[in-house]
């Protein structure tokens, strides 16, 4: 599990291709001093496995299914890419709950700065319209964010300087595909409604009894 908080900039090394598999080794802007073999780092979002490290750099793998999925198919040597690592039972949440399971990879189609801040507007197509909320949290290349308007085909979030400095959003151009990984809140409640077959209006008193 994971915050959506990065802690790091880091830039792909190289990247090796095994059977369906993709190795990435990545340089951080920092090198974590307790890295272990089988531990999780988000990479811009997905959730990878680390299978090797030495002094300055550290290996993951991306299955296929995780290709077939992300944005990690076109990732390059010299792309830098987001980095977080899982959360400690002890530590603060400060961004929101980020499983690391990526639901779609979207399109930004627009993006405007609006006096310090940069606000990104992503298409939303109608299958994924009922998993964003305005005011409600996303996770894009692993940030999290949140959902500042939303409408039929779109939603847009906006980008603090903090985010920028700190994350590689800033870095993208009006196009470009990014990892977008919904509330996990939200999805489980929707689950819940279809598999209830619940016909009445939701209400907070309700989500309250649910334990949400």
């Amino acid at each position: 599990m994971f915050t959506g908080l990065i802690e790091n900039i880091g830039i792909i090394r190289k990247t090796a291709r095994r059977g369906n598999y993709l190795e990435l080794n990545i340089v951080p802007g920092t090198m974590f001093n307790d890295v272990t073999i089988g531990e999780s780092i988000a990479i811009s979002g997905p959730c990878l496995t680390v299978i090797g490290f030495d002094k300055e750099s550290f290996t993951v793998e991306a299955s296929q299914e995780t290709l077939s999925l992300t944005t990690l198919a076109e990732t390059k040597a010299g792309q830098r890419v987001n980095l977080e690592r899982a959360l400690r039972a002890d530590a603060r949440l400060g961004g929101h709950v980020v499983s690391g399971h990526i639901d779609a990879v979207l399109k930004i189609f627009r993006m405007i700065d609006i006096g310090r801040s940069l606000k990104l507007e992503i298409e939303l197509p109608q299958e994924f319209a009922r998993f964003v909320v305005d005011k409600g949290s996303v996770a894009l290349d692993g940030v999290s964010l949140t959902v500042t308007a939303v409408d039929k085909k779109s939603f847009a979030v906006n980008l603090i300087p903090e985010t920028q400095k700190s994350t590689t959003l800033y870095s993208k151009k009006e196009g470009d595909y990014i990892n977008v990984e919904f509330d996990v809140m939200g999805k489980y409640v929707l689950r819940y409604l279809e598999l209830a077959g619940a016909k009445e209006k939701l209400t907070f008193e309700k989500m309250n009894k649910w334990g949400y």
